[in-house]
This record gives structure tokens, sequence and C-alpha cells, in this order.
């Protein structure tokens, strides 16, 4: 490069300096500037990274201290089942006696007197059927007789003169021809006279009664309605009818307690409907055989009715108060289902859980008697939570043995 050159390049710079004066400073506090841009950034990002890495560590220690916690549970101790206790079933209601009234004649209704609702006694005519053609057959039937009676006296007529006539007038043989027809005719008087017996009885039956005192539950006729006679499927029912005082009470009892049900034990009969009413009565009949399919013993129940404020067919509870057998009883939150079958978490003096099988040998809703797996005295927990395993150790609340544990709620 020559001389000349640089010259001038110091000269052209010379000139552009003395131009812009204040462009080397402006420079300078430019960089000064970022300078100071970039340590804020810094100084933030390690006021971050610091802050991030102590809520990490303290999370982690809260975290170890909940794990390290023990998980509280609620304990009971087993108590023995009372020596009596109440049974609460449900119940159905049913007529003493039910029935369902349908025609012994073909006909058409005449009339009818009563109506659903109604009570009727023993005997009462509820309606009335025409029978125009059994009304016919009876008046065939007794001119029948009128015409087997006419035959018969004239066989007897005849029979008699042949019976009294000499010896050999007539022939024997002739003779006992005439005693037998006198006696056909006379059986012909009897056929004739049980054909009238017979549609007689049945004209009986134009008059629709009540076998027994109840009350009407259904009618199913009106004036004019065809009928026939028979109950099968394709005949219609008059009516129904039901007595309702006494009134059954039909229980079906767990197999559980079914040993427990016996002739006479007393019941205590209640209905949502009649809140302020308690019936009272007692067993006076069971099926005395398991139903396969539910696993229950049918158990009837007699009491009286006498206002009738139950009728057939309501929703009753009943309450039986059976005698107890001795068994360890805990609280039903006790226990736990699992594939195995029911358990029970016994907590022992170490506050260490320990999971038992269970036979449960009655269920009494609230409480459970146990037949087995646990006995009286120890201490079991309640609800226990499924992160609970076998050999954990909880923090113990103790509650209430099931004797003083309120009652469910129902």
């Amino acid at each position: 490069m020559s001389l000349p050159d640089e010259n001038q390049r110091r000269q052209s710079a010379s000139i552009l300096h003395m131009q812009h004066p204040d462009a080397a400073g402006t420079g300078r506090r430019i960089r000064r500037k970022a300078l100071i841009l970039v340590g804020v950034l810094a100084v933030g990002f390690v006021a971050v990274q610091v802050t991030r890495s102590f809520h990490t560590h303290t999370l982690a220690k809260n975290a170890e201290i909940a794990a390290s916690a023990l998980l509280p549970v609620d304990v009971i101790t087993v108590a023995a089942a009372p020596a009596t206790s109440n049974l609460t079933l449900p119940g159905e209601t049913a007529a003493w006696y039910e029935s369902t009234i349908y025609a012994r004649v073909d006909g058409y209704v005449a009339n009818w007197s009563a109506d659903i609702g109604d009570q009727v006694k023993k005997g009462q005519v509820l309606a009335t059927i025409e029978t125009p053609e059994l009304d016919a057959q009876l008046a065939a039937a007794k001119a029948k007789l009128i015409a087997a009676q006419a035959d018969a006296e004239l066989a007897k007529t005849t029979y008699d003169r042949w019976r009294d006539s000499p010896k050999g007038v007539v022939s024997e043989q002739e003779r006992e021809e005439k005693k037998a027809a006198y006696s056909s005719a006379v059986a012909q008087v009897k056929l004739s006279q049980a054909g009238i017996d017979r549609y007689q009885a049945l004209a009986r039956f134009k008059e629709v009664t009540a076998p027994y005192d109840g009350r009407i539950t259904e009618r199913r006729i009106d004036i004019g309605n065809l009928v026939t006679a028979g109950s099968n499927a394709s005949t219609t029912p008059l009516y129904r009818m039901a007595q309702n005082n006494p009134m059954r009470i039909f229980v079906d009892v767990p197999q559980s307690a079914a040993p427990d049900m016996k002739k006479d034990v007393e019941a205590e009969i209640t209905a949502s409907n009649l809140p302020d009413r308690i019936f009272r009565g007692a067993i006076a009949r069971t099926a005395d055989a398991i139903n396969p399919q539910s696993r229950t013993l049918r158990v009837e129940v007699d009491i009286p009715n006498e206002d009738q404020a139950l009728v057939p067919g309501m929703y009753v509870n009943v309450k039986f108060e059976v005698p107890g057998q001795g068994l360890p009883q805990v609280r039903a939150a006790a226990l736990v289902f699992r594939n195995g079958g029911p358990e029970v978490a016994v907590v022992d003096k170490d506050h260490r859980v320990h999971f038992h099988k269970v036979a449960i040998a009655r269920d009494n809703g609230g409480t459970v008697d146990i037949g087995s797996g646990i006995e009286v005295g120890d201490q079991v927990a309640l609800n226990i939570s499924n992160q609970i395993s076998d050999g954990d150790t909880v923090q113990v609340n103790a509650k209430e043995s099931p004797a003083h544990a309120p009652a469910p709620q129902k």
C-alpha cells in the first residue's frame, strides 16, 4: 500500500471525527447498557434457579415427612353380641282369603249390586245372570219327567194286571216282560228327575254370591256382558274379593337367621304410610325349607286387622326379637371385601395391622355377628384405607364398641 493512500484515509477519518464528535461516546454508552442488561438477566436467572431449587427441596422434604407419617385409623373393640337382638326385615301383607269369582252358568249379566271397595257378607248376591238356554233345558227336562211318569203309570197298571192274572191265562215269560217294562219306566222317571235336579242346581248359580265376608277388590262385569261358565284362560272373572281380618305377613328370612325363626316368636310390624301404628303378631308357620334361588326361608306372621288399616300388597317392616349366640360382633364398617372373601383388619398392641379372614354368622344391618376369624376383645379398624397393607403400622383413634354405637339410619 502506498503512503499517500494511508494519509488520505487518516485525513478522511479526521474529517469524519470532526463532523461527529459524539459518535465514540454513544457507542461506549450502548456497550455499557448492554453489559448492565446482561448482568441483570444473569442475576435473575440465578435467583430463579435458587428459588426453584429451594421449592424442590421443600417439596421433597414434605413428601418424605408425609411418607414417614403414620396413617390414622378408627379402631373399636370387638364385643360379644347381646343376649337378644332385633332383626328387621322387609315383608309384604296378604289377605287371609283371596278369591277370584267366575260364572258357573252361561248367559249374560242382568244386573250387579256390588262394586269395587264394597264390604260384603257371606251369601250376599253380587250379580244376577240371565240364562235363557238353561231355562229352556230345565223346562224340557220337566216335560220329559211328566212323560216318563205317564209311561211309568201305564207300565205299572199293565204289570199289575198281568201279575194278577190266573195261571195259564198268560205265560210266565209275558209276565216277566211286563215287570221289566215297568222297572224300566220307573228308572226313566228317576233319570228324568236327576236331569231336573241338575238344571235346578245350575239355576241357583244365576245369582253370584260372596263365598265369605270380605271386600270387593275388583269388578270385571257390566250389564249385558256375555259370561261363560268355567275358570280357564278363555273366561273372564266376574269379581275378585279378599278377607283382610286377620292379615298375613310374608317375610323372606336370610338363611343365616333361619334357625331362629320358630313358631310363636313375636314380631312387630310397621308401615311407612302408618307412622304412628305398631301391629303386633307372632310367627304362625314357616316353609321349613330354604329357597334354593334366594337362600331364604319363607315365614308367615298372622296379625289382627279389625279396622282394616292394612290392605293386601303393602310393603312393611317386620322386627323379630331373636336370641343371641354370644358371637363376636363388629360394625359393618369393619368388614373388608376382597377376592378371598370378607376380612377384618385387626390392630395389635404395637399398632400393626393384620387382615383376618372371617365368616359372617348373621348380618344385622348396622352390625355383623362373626362366626370365626376374630375374638371378643380384639381391636379392629373401621373403614380402613386401601393404602394400608398387612403389617403396616398405623395411628390408632379409639371409637365406641358396637354395643354403644348409634343405630344405623334407615
